[in-house]
């Protein structure tokens, strides 16, 4: 594990979504991820079940991981925990109990949990949703994962950070906590000076990337996400407030830039944790 140090306080991570249109196998991912430098892999759901179907086990992927020196910071899965229809919450609570029995198995401690099935429905009861997402953490501590509240900056229905940490804290729950990420923050119209009121235990994973500027909110797209420091959002204030808050989880590069798919999957990987970590030590100077 990379040593936390005043000028990177922070682990790297690589969400598979960066090069995911290069097609590749989750074995190869966790190779380049592994190559590139970064600490930890933050791989799809779907990816991991995809290796299963190709003969693979979840024994023979954590040893896989492991040996490559990286650790699994988090997946991202797809369940609908928050919707109103109790027959399709059911389900989406037993595809969450299935993803988060499979982290377990490979050494996995959190899960993002966004508004999967709610997203373009307005109206979303934050009480209601605190309420069910309580009950997804008794489901997590079976297995000693943590699902995290994400929210995504287009949903209708849980697009800001504050909404999401409403959901954390009024669950009851003592390890719940959110999922936040720059261009969400943005697209959804979170303050990025927000994040200076929270305290490490509400974050345990935080999505880097970064956005134009000649385009607004309302118009911005996963496909218009850059390379951190490639755009203008205000990195230095998500990382100092990260910093004298106290986290020192990872930082987990994620991007859909589709001209990133592509290029060398390897360049991608080298080039996206250079300008991170160019960055973090830019912001953390002072």
């Amino acid at each position: 594990m990379r040593p936390r140090t005043p000028q990177e306080p922070f682990g790297y991570s690589f969400n598979t979504s960066n090069i995911r249109g290069q097609k590749l196998t989750l074995e190869e991912e966790i190779q380049i991820a592994a190559d590139a430098g970064f600490d930890a892999i933050e791989p799809w759901i779907g990816e991991i079940d995809q290796y299963v179907a190709r003969g693979g086990t979840l024994d023979d992927l954590r040893m896989r991981i492991n040996d490559s020196g990286l650790d699994l910071a988090g997946a991202i899965g797809f369940f609908e925990w928050c919707v109103e229809d109790d027959a399709r919450r059911a389900k989406g609570f037993e595809e969450a109990k299935r993803n988060m029995e499979m982290l377990a198995t490979l050494g996995g401690t959190c899960v993002a949990a966004p508004p999967f099935g709610h997203q373009n429905e307005p109206g979303l009861n934050l009480l209601r949703a605190a309420e069910r997402f309580g009950k997804l953490c008794e489901v997590g501590d079976q297995f000693n994962v943590v699902p995290l509240v994400e929210f995504w900056g287009f949903s209708k229905s849980l697009s800001r950070l504050g909404e999401a940490i409403l959901v954390a804290v009024e669950s009851g729950h003592p390890q719940a906590c959110v999922l936040a990420d720059v261009y969400h923050m943005h697209k959804g119209g979170s303050p990025f000076d927000g994040l200076w009121n929270l305290g490490p235990n509400l974050i345990q994973l935080f999505h880097v990337n970064d956005y134009p500027g000649d385009i607004p909110p309302a118009q911005l797209e996963d496909k218009h996400r850059v390379y951190p420091g490639d755009g203008v959002a205000p990195l230095a204030t998500v990382f100092r407030a990260l910093r004298d808050n106290g986290y020192r989880g990872y930082l987990s590069l994620e991007l859909f830039n589709e001209a990133l798919y592509k290029q060398d999957p390897r360049e991608v990987a080298k080039t996206g944790l250079a300008k991170m970590r160019e960055s973090v030590v830019k912001a953390c100077a002072r």
